[in-house]
């Protein structure tokens, strides 16, 4: 039998988001969050996660502690770990469900070539962009990569990140692309939040090859993974799908030929970003979601994406911090600000698209997302009675960010504030 292991008591409010194990929230719904508030005469909200890293309850305080002696006997406070939630509050951890966080060397000069007037395709036609952390990536070896993305993780604990997706694409042949793969899966056991392996084999064309020998090219590299490391996980197959690289016939030909070989894969293409592509057609046929990426947007000076359409056309919202070598955005919560301000989102609308429908896209809502009995034990304790400062003070991440909690144990605190 479980018992309670660890908990945070008298908090001033604790976000849940649904209380019905809702896969996903869309239109109107994503603007309504579900929380419990501190009652008036003073009785505040605990959460309690049992010994196996799930949430066994959530209530107010006077409520769990009748609810636990009771069960447990009236000693039971005294093997149970307590984390203070007074002046604080809760939400569910954030799930980053974009994100390119394996690559070597560095792209700083491009910023500057930005702010002179050079476009994102400009800075790639001329080997920048992608081309170069190619090359660089190519030639770091595998104990370089790891402990560089081993730092990239941890300065994304320290942001709120609770469960990273994790792209390839930055090596475009066959032994780099595995290279990054053993990467992630090594990663995997040396860090406390979940990786979720994405391929992105797809993410340019290789130097001196056509788009469709590029797809052909791709194509036998997924071939040669799945038949040489079928042990090697990959959950998600990825294209880049843009003018000057692959177009929709393209990448729905790369995409079908990875569900051939890995059925239990999801799929995701990297639609629209840059130019108009007309991608809405390919994402229904694919059934992949639609992923907001706010930094990518601001950084680039892009054309923003027509959220408030669709999430009139109930196409639930996700957000993404699309962390990589040309936008090095570690913070989901200045994601979040940006998809507020830059983009039209409230701040209801940003929660929810950084946990239960960015659980949704990776496949994973049923255990997180959410902070609901039975679900993973993963949340943020804020230093704020109310959550929305994460979003409003958005220089202030890391003194708003007390604890991050995953599966029940507390991995990363900050008792400074």
């Amino acid at each position: 039998m479980v018992k309670p292991k660890t908990a945070i008591i008298n908090c001033e409010q604790i976000v849940t988001i649904c209380s019905n194990n809702q896969p996903f929230l869309a239109g109107e719904k994503q603007d309504k969050i579900e929380s419990i508030e501190r009652r008036d005469h003073g009785v505040g909200v605990s959460i309690v996660f049992d010994d196996d890293g799930r949430i066994m309850a959530i209530d107010h305080h006077d409520r769990i502690d009748n609810w636990l002696c009771q069960n447990y006997g009236n000693n039971c406070w005294q093997t149970i770990d307590t984390i203070d939630g007074i002046g604080r509050s809760i939400i569910p951890g954030l799930i980053d469900s974009h994100s390119h966080p394996i690559w070597a060397g560095d792209r700083i000069d491009e910023f500057d070539r930005k702010l002179r007037g050079a476009t994102y395709m400009e800075i790639h036609e001329s080997g920048g962009g992608i081309n170069h952390t190619v090359r660089e990536t190519i030639r770091a070896n595998e104990s370089e990569l790891l402990q560089s993305l081993l730092l990239r993780i941890n300065r994304m604990i320290s942001c709120g990140t609770t469960i990273l997706e994790c792209k390839t694409g930055y090596g475009l042949d066959y032994e780099c692309e595995r290279k990054m793969l053993r990467v992630i899966q090594q990663a995997s056991t040396m860090t406390p939040i979940q990786l979720v392996p994405t391929f992105l084999g797809a993410h340019s064309i290789p130097s001196g090859m056509t788009a469709d020998q590029g797809v052909e090219h791709v194509c036998k590299m997924m071939e040669k993974l799945s038949h040489d490391d079928p042990e090697l996980k990959i959950e998600f197959f990825d294209v880049f799908c843009e003018t000057g690289v692959y177009d929709n016939q393209q990448t729905e030909r790369i995409l079908r030929k990875a569900q051939q070989l890995y059925p239990e894969s999801k799929l995701a293409f990297h639609g629209d970003e840059l130019s108009d592509q007309n991608s809405g057609c390919l994402a229904a046929r694919l059934d992949a979601s639609g992923i907001i990426n706010p930094t990518t947007c601001y950084l680039l000076k892009l054309r923003k994406p027509p959220v408030r359409e669709m999430i009139a056309n109930n196409v639930p919202i996700v957000i993404a911090s699309d962390y990589n070598p040309n936008a090095m955005c570690y913070s989901l919560p200045m994601a979040m600000n940006l998809a507020t301000i830059h983009l039209g989102m409230t701040m209801n609308e940003s929660l929810i698209a950084t946990t239960l429908n960015a659980a949704y896209a990776l496949n994973r809502s049923n255990e997180y997302g959410s902070l609901e009995i039975g679900k993973r034990g993963n949340c943020l304790l804020l230093n704020c009675s109310d959550w929305r400062h994460l979003i409003t003070e958005f220089g202030n991440t890391s003194s708003l960010i007390h604890n991050v909690i995953i599966n029940g144990k507390n991995v990363s605190s900050n008792s400074n504030f």
